[in-house]
């Protein structure tokens, strides 16, 4: 009788180590697809953002031409933390 209980025992074990397998495999899929999905996502917005972003340096180069020789680079800087505080939003 003792034997018999053992053995189950090990089976439901055995069982259980199954399943755990079977669903790691799953969620391993399952995380594979939603990075597929978040490298695809990205794609697009930096593609969107490229364009935003030519709009944007074409303005900003109009509003710079009339600002003396000593002050360019200053702002040519601001416009471009400016731009990467944006690019953080």
């Amino acid at each position: 009788m003792a034997g018999a209980s053992l053995l189950t025992l090990i089976d439901d074990i055995a069982t259980l180590l199954d399943d755990v397998a079977l669903l790691t495999k799953l969620s391993a899929k399952k995380a594979a697809g939603a990075l597929d999905d978040v490298a695809t996502l990205t794609k697009v917005a930096t593609r969107k953002t490229a364009g935003v972003l030519g709009d944007d340096l074409a303005l900003n180069a109009e509003q710079v031409s009339g600002v003396r020789a000593d002050r360019e680079l200053p702002v040519v800087w601001a416009v471009a933390k400016g731009s990467a505080r944006n690019k953080l939003i």
